[in-house]
């Protein structure tokens, strides 16, 4: 009877391959993380229902070639969600470009965006005023944007991330 009135989410899992996108994925849907996770290939679709909230998660592919999905997946979700790995400095300008590509959108205008910089556990990992600066933050305008700094690993932060994703689900 109650089920009239859970409230409902879709988002998409966008970012460079092993940023973490899986691992997000299998920490929200199974409270766990492998160490050994596979690459997407192509993408995965993933429910988790967390305090009346069920949230479809789309898990895509962070390849090159899967790229080109990413605006499909995302046109019309209640958030895009942006995973970077912290740590890997060399990929950061790669996340920063294929960020603002899939930005420039037009069919994603206003669509909040949710930037989590995983991996915060590992010694190189950088901060959020850091990844703001290095993914060029300041330049999106027209949408919401949030960052949290992450670690699917030791999970933390997933409650914020879970708080953030639950202000943007719909009735």
């Amino acid at each position: 009877m109650g089920f009239f009135f859970t409230k409902e989410m879709e988002l998409s899992l966008v970012g460079l391959q092993n940023a973490g996108k899986t691992s997000l994925v299998n920490v929200l849907t199974t409270g766990s993380f492998a160490e050994d996770m596979m690459p997407t290939v192509g993408f995965n679709m993933r429910k988790v229902t967390r305090g009346g909230i069920t949230i479809k998660l789309w898990d895509l592919g962070g390849q090159t070639r899967f790229r080109s999905m990413w605006e499909r997946y995302c046109r019309g979700v209640q958030a895009i969600v942006f995973v970077v790995d912290s740590g890997d400095l060399e990929g950061l300008e790669a996340a920063r470009d294929e960020l603002h590509e899939l930005l420039s959108k037009p069919s994603l205008s206003g669509i909040p965006l949710l930037i989590l910089g995983n991996k915060n556990d590992l010694p190189e990992a950088l901060s959020v005023a850091d990844l703001t600066q290095k993914l060029e933050l300041q330049r999106i305008q027209g949408r919401e944007v949030a960052i949290y700094s992450i670690s699917c690993k030791r999970q933390s932060n997933i409650d914020v991330t879970l708080q953030w994703l639950t202000k943007h689900a719909k009735q």
